[in-house]
């Protein structure tokens, strides 16, 4: 009797974990998805581009499992002084935000903030004369918070950026 019920008991308990990994998680996620994730977070306009593609059809990328949510520059403005900077917060957060889900922050912290800050200045370059250094003086600031300060988000689960 014992000898019936041990197959089916040792059956459900394996297949317990994949029951549990949620449809599109990263466990779920096609081969090359650190591949697109890190596509998507280097420091050039293209990447950049691609990434503001993608983002604007998640759905094509649904199978990736991404973390699109952002809260954009966080607590600092999104348009400081007029300067739309809230798609770079958004990048830099999609950037934080994966890579922190999959196990491998740590390794592209320091590219993730470097594009960022990339980002930020292609901002600042739409703008001439004081205008422009007024812009690429309060990108540097806000590179210099998320550098700091970034990695201490994320450990303490607060803010991915």
């Amino acid at each position: 009797m014992r000898r019936r019920f041990a197959l089916p008991l040792v059956s459900a308990v394996l297949a317990l974990p994949a029951a549990l990994i949620p449809a599109g998680s990263a466990a779920a996620a096609p081969a090359d998805k650190l591949q697109v994730l890190s596509s998507w977070t280097q420091t050039s306009a293209t990447s950049y581009n691609a990434w503001a593609a993608a983002r604007a059809n998640q759905g094509a990328w649904s199978a990736y499992g991404f973390n699109w949510s952002t809260d954009y520059c966080s607590t600092s403005p999104d348009n400081p002084f007029g300067f739309p900077f809230k798609m770079s917060c958004a990048r830099h957060d999609f950037g934080y935000r994966n890579y922190k889900a999959v196990g491998s922050f740590d390794a592209n912290k320091s590219r993730l903030d470097s594009a960022f800050y990339e980002d930020l200045k292609r901002v600042c370059n739409r703008y001439s004369g004081a205008t422009r250094t007024a812009c690429n003086s309060t990108a540097w600031t806000y590179y210099q918070a998320v550098s700091a300060f970034g990695y201490s988000a994320v450990v303490d689960g607060g803010k991915a950026a």
